[in-house]
């Protein structure tokens, strides 16, 4: 019963938090602020729907409200420069809908048998993933939300992160020893089929930023023209570098002798001690070149971020104790990533920092299936993105739900997305 319990009250919350992110005018919702997004409404309906073919009528077993619908709303048939052309529902249309399929997932809830053996059940699976999906969604709403230029602004509720009373003086380095440990999870229930399985995995000793790169230090790489000097970029990320005129940070904008940098709508003077965000992949790299550094490996990320003291693998940096408001910035409580030094209690016990939230953290690992693995339940949620177009990153932002990451969380996307609310830090190997 715990279990059915606790599994409707994530069920409402998401749905809570995905509608005050729809809290706009209709021609908000319909809208599209780029072509990398989808108009707000497409994602509103898409979780719907997401939800209603695997909830109700995968688990349930119940009929299709609108088997219309499931065209409209399958992200590999559509691109999303295309969907704003589509004959969506509206924004009253898709909360009807909505709410029609809660009630029978709901239903379903009430009574499906969750130990029955089958593999959707086990632990509430099939509930978790559609809670993990929305939650996503919300994210990349949010995401869509800082691109409303013109009047973007957050959702309510959502403030400002308070300012620490001294800044972090701390190494701006840790020694993390090397290991052979387990990486990825066998034991989270509701762990993606790309987490798993677990698998050792030996790590040498290698050096790790105790903080993000802050956007002070990156304003310091952008002043020593490092957009401009060919030597810091890859070969694809120069490429990318020319042809987007790259000179500083996506929202970045001069003034005077400093930046400001647009969020929601506002533009304010840029925190020094902020972790950098909206910076790809190929700006991550260019900086550790510059720092005389390297992205970190994704093993070497999770070995720093989950492996204990005692030689066990722990869920968070800090063990296994669920996140809250004195660890990490998570779940859209602020408006941006928290100045670094902000979560001592959240810190691994070799000190390093803020490694789950404030910043998805842009690793040098392609996004490839570990050994063993194999999809479940369904291809295209890891598999059909494997390959070395794909970036990993890690951690998660403070746009991303606590029940949406963990330690041995594998997010990805393209090096050149800047939209994303990702910043990096930087490793070095042991001379």
């Amino acid at each position: 019963m715990a279990l059915r319990e606790d599994v409707a009250t994530e069920l409402d919350a998401v749905r809570a938090r995905t509608l005050d992110l729809v809290d706009l005018t209709e021609e908000e919702q319909r809208r599209q602020y780029s072509p990398l997004m989808s108009p707000l409404v497409w994602d509103l309906a898409h979780v719907g729907n997401y939800e209603e073919l695997w909830l109700a009528r995968e688990v349930g077993g119940r009929p299709a409200i609108d088997s219309t619908l499931d065209p409209l709303y399958d992200a590999f048939r559509h691109p999303r420069p295309d969907r704003p052309a589509l004959p969506l529902l509206g924004p009253a249309e898709a909360r009807s809908y909505l709410a029609e399929v809660r009630g029978r997932v709901l239903d379903v809830l009430e009574t499906v048998d969750l130990d029955n053996g089958m593999p959707l059940l086990d632990g509430a699976f099939a509930f978790g993933m559609v809670i993990q999906h929305e939650h996503q969604h919300d994210e990349t709403m949010l995401a869509t939300r800082q691109l409303m230029l013109d009047g973007g602004r957050p959702p309510s509720g959502v403030t400002a992160p308070p300012r620490i009373e001294a800044p972090y003086d701390g190494p701006s380095e840790v020694l993390i020893p090397g290991a052979t440990f387990s990486m990825g999870s066998d034991l989270e229930v509701w762990a993606y089929d790309n987490e798993r399985p677990a698998h050792e995995v030996t790590v040498a000793p290698f050096h790790l930023d105790a903080v993000p790169v802050t956007c002070g230090a990156y304003a310091t790489f952008v002043a020593d023209g490092g957009y401009d000097q060919r030597r810091w970029w890859s070969d694809a990320g120069w490429a990318w570098r020319v042809e987007a005129g790259l000179g500083h940070p996506e929202f970045w904008e001069r003034d005077g002798d400093g930046w400001t940098v647009l969020r929601f709508g506002l533009r304010t003077p840029l925190a020094p001690d902020e972790p950098v965000a909206h910076v790809c992949w190929y700006e991550a790299d260019a900086y550790a070149r510059w720092a005389g550094k390297r992205l970190p490996t994704e093993a070497e990320w999770e070995l720093a971020a989950s492996w204990g003291p005692d030689g066990r693998k722990c869920r968070w940096p800090w063990g296994d104790a669920r996140p809250d408001g004195t660890r990490a910035n998570l779940g859209s409580r602020h408006d941006r990533p928290a100045p670094v030094g902000s979560y001592p209690a959240g810190a691994n016990h070799l000190g390093v920092h803020q490694l789950i939230g404030d910043v998805w953290e842009w690793t040098s690992s392609d996004f490839t299936p570990y050994p063993g693995f194999r999809s479940f339940p369904y291809r295209e949620y890891s598999e059909v993105f494997f390959g070395p177009e794909f970036k990993v990153l890690r951690g998660g932002s403070w746009a991303t739900s606590p029940l949406a990451v963990r330690s041995t969380f594998r997010n990805w996307d393209y090096p050149i997305r800047r939209q994303i609310f990702a910043g990096f830090r930087c490793a070095r190997d042991v001379d």
